[in-house]
């Protein structure tokens, strides 16, 4: 386990002292967020960025290059000044 850093404690003791104040059906409400999110970072850190790397791996340069420009959609307008 991670050990917190005098920062982060500062946050959490700040967010703590402002929490106190709600009622106990906003705080049930509130860890069942950050619970949530706590999953969903989890699925994340499975699926990481590291997958996305190689996608283009078989392509060359130029086809990169005319694959992107050729993707592009630009509005044409007519400017008046």
């Amino acid at each position: 386990m991670k050990i917190m850093t005098y920062t982060e404690r500062h946050i959490v003791d700040s967010y703590s002292n402002v929490l106190a104040g709600l009622s106990s059906m906003s705080r049930i409400e509130l860890i069942k967020r950050l619970t949530k999110s706590l999953e969903i970072t989890k699925q994340e850190k499975k699926g990481g960025l590291h997958l996305s790397f190689g996608a283009w791996k078989n392509k060359s340069v130029e086809e990169i290059h005319t694959e992107i420009k050729q993707n592009r959609k630009f509005a044409e307008k007519d400017l008046t000044l």
